[in-house]
């Protein structure tokens, strides 16, 4: 397969909210606002920013949970849009994806086994005594004793739940894995598990991720590269360490330097000194970046930034570079 194993190319979601009845009463919501990226194969890119910005949205229009109203998404060679509703069905065998909440994503009326066999059944992998073996399979995989498949979502911990979850994700040897905020809805002894459970996944079948998180830290922690989201837009690209050292746009250096450190008295470089963030009532009303953006001024609110190489593999959408 030549070129990344998945291309986005300006996605784009609008909503129409309100005004059941009255039309001059409804408005647009434009939650995903001309988003491109593209992740190779092996690779987790982790999409991060705060809650309402999109990043759950796009994952879902990348597997056309949602559908998308413009914009392209190349899966292994195939435009996902483009499809018909049966080479879709055929295609979302090797893309998955992992929910938030571990106990709202899976059945309460079906066992655990039904749960992880329920793919294989759609898909007519194997009979059944294969599938219970596939079930088996995947239970130690993920950690667990096969005699997990026979019991019920509720008896299980949250953390169990969610092993069950990625269990089933990897049910049909998928590529692609959409992990939307995995561990957010853990207790914070078990989000480390969850993490490095994911990590050796990724390893061991070579898997490529799209990891959702509002968290940074863990965002840094899991991926090769980063992509910052707010307001609908990516407004920075780069490595891992390209975005921890040297963040260029003024929404990613205040997720950096709002993440707590061990020690509150130490200022990293990286941070906004004490002192420079301007008030943010003088800056300009009519900024999209108001008040987020500290450096925000005239010229954001009448052009939109977009993205620009500000360095090797790194883009910022910021007129400041």
């Amino acid at each position: 397969m030549a070129g990344p194993l998945l291309e986005v190319q300006g996605l784009v979601k609008r909503f129409d909210v309100g005004g059941a009845w009255l039309a001059r009463r409804r408005r647009v919501i434009q939650a995903v606002d001309d988003v491109s990226f593209s992740l190779e194969a092996g690779e987790t890119l982790g999409l991060v920013g705060e809650s309402g910005c999109g990043k759950s949205t796009t994952g879902r229009l990348i597997l056309r949970l949602l559908e998308p109203s413009a914009g392209h998404i190349r899966f292994e060679d195939r435009d996902l849009v483009a499809l018909s509703a049966h080479e879709l069905w055929a295609a979302r065998q090797r893309m998955q994806i992992v929910f938030q909440d571990p106990f709202g994503s899976l059945n309460p009326r079906m066992r655990v086994g039904g749960i992880i066999a329920e793919p294989l059944a759609i898909y007519r992998q194997g009979d059944a005594s294969g599938q219970r073996r596939r079930v088996a399979e995947l239970l130690e995989v993920v950690g667990l004793d096969p005699t997990f498949a026979q019991r019920y979502p509720h008896e299980l911990s949250g953390g169990q739940r969610q092993r069950i979850g990625i269990a089933a994700a990897l049910a049909l040897h998928p590529s692609l894995i959409v992990a939307d905020e995995p561990v957010s809805a853990l207790d914070v002894s078990i989000q480390a598990q969850v993490l490095n459970l994911l990590m050796d996944l990724r390893r061991r079948f070579s898997l490529t991720y799209l990891f959702i998180s509002h968290d940074l830290h863990v965002v840094l922690h899991m991926s090769d590269r980063v992509a910052v989201m707010y307001l609908g837009e990516l407004v920075e690209i780069g490595t891992r360490d390209v975005i921890h050292r040297e963040p260029k746009h003024p929404y990613t250096q205040g997720l950096l330097s709002a993440a707590p450190v061990a020690d509150p008295t130490l200022r990293r470089e990286r941070m906004i000194p004490k002192g420079e963030v301007a008030n943010p009532l003088s800056v300009p009303t009519g900024c999209r970046f108001h008040p987020r953006c500290p450096f925000a001024f005239d010229r954001c609110s009448v052009e939109r930034p977009i993205l620009r190489e500000v360095g090797t593999g790194h883009q910022a959408a910021c007129h400041l570079y």
